[in-house]
């Protein structure tokens, strides 16, 4: 069996690994089709670390994916052998506080994909998954697209945490996967104008084909002398941070989508207090992956827009090399190892 891993900053390999278990009674196992390369393994394989999950080489990555199922659990009921399935790639404990509250996306003893400490990554042609975390996904959805409902769905739960935007001015900051996942489920909510920042050109015509009026460069967001209600920070970048504290309508909201590479961020204190700005965390999704399917279904142009390059799993270096320097206008890419 095939396995990505990365073996120390910036060096992937790929290796033969034994097969996984038998599914347990409530699993099923599941043949890894597609694999999308995300922002947060990019910091893996910058700096081999997020905040103070930090890696031990060598580790699988990846948790953006979806499977076709080839055993299931004597328990399982939902699934069968050769459904085709989208993944979310937390797996709570369904016990605690937080998954009581309804936040098993804070679930006290979460299991990440791809995440250190753990659980290794899918980057790899099986893996075995529980049920509840595979959503089957109907004929006319891709391989590629089930891999897409992923970062859709964080998209998604940031518009929905939220203040309502219906009739209100708003900006997002970074026009990756994720800033255009957020743009498509903001779109639904028909704020009064929406502008996207971003830095590539090949980004903001993306962001532009989606019918934005206004796609600027950051340097260029500050001309526009405008105001936001609520911005979507979906970049990492600390000095859009303070852009959107600047740029924010008093009692404005700055939702923190995107990951930054450092522990630490500054924030102007004393322009938040003055303006009474209100900032909120984006912690991925929460329950979002079937409203995310429906909203693919609505207008899959759209999704299909980030998808910029398809690979097989002996490109993933090259890939990487490519997502991390910016090179051939990537903006999202999908690994098949079916």
């Amino acid at each position: 069996m095939r396995k990505i891993f990365l073996t120390g900053l910036r060096t992937l390999e790929m290796r033969d690994a034994p097969p996984p278990d038998a599914p347990g009674e409530r699993d099923v196992l599941l043949q890894v089709t597609s694999v999308g390369l995300c922002g947060s393994d990019l910091h893996y394989y910058r700096t081999g670390r997020i905040g103070a999950q930090v890696v031990k080489f060598p580790f699988c990555i990846g948790h953006e994916f979806a499977g076709r199922v080839l055993a299931v659990g004597r328990a399982v009921t939902r699934l069968a052998v050769g459904d085709r399935v989208a993944v979310d790639p937390a797996i709570p404990c369904h016990d605690c506080d937080q998954c009581r509250a309804n936040r098993s996306h804070t679930c006290r003893k979460l299991r990440f994909f791809g995440c250190p400490g753990q659980r290794e990554g899918c980057l790899q042609d099986q893996i075995v998954m529980p049920e509840h975390t595979c959503m089957k996904v109907p004929a006319s959805l891709t391989n590629d697209d089930a891999a897409l409902l992923e970062p859709l769905s964080i998209g998604l739960y940031a518009t929905r945490l939220a203040p309502p935007l219906a009739g209100r001015s708003i900006a997002i900051l970074g026009a990756g996967p994720i800033g255009l996942s957020t743009l498509i489920a903001a779109r639904e909510q028909h704020p009064a104008s929406i502008v996207v920042s971003e830095p590539l050109p090949n980004r903001r015509a993306v962001a532009a084909w989606m019918d934005v009026p206004r796609v600027v460069a950051p340097d260029e967001l500050n001309a526009l002398a405008l105001e936001f209600d609520v911005m979507f920070e979906c970049s990492g970048q600390p000095e859009a941070v303070d852009q959107a504290l600047h740029l924010l309508a008093p009692g404005g909201t700055l939702m923190l989508v995107g990951i930054p590479e450092t522990n630490t961020v500054p924030f102007n204190m004393d322009l938040m207090r003055r303006k009474e700005l209100t900032l909120k965390n984006v912690r991925r999704q929460n329950n979002c992956m079937e409203p995310a399917l429906d909203l693919f279904l609505r207008d899959p142009r759209l999704p299909h827009a980030m998808l910029t390059h398809v690979l097989l799993p002996e490109q993933c270096a090259d890939a990487f090399h490519k997502l991390d320097t910016y090179a051939d206008n990537m903006i999202k890419a999908m690994v098949r190892f079916n």
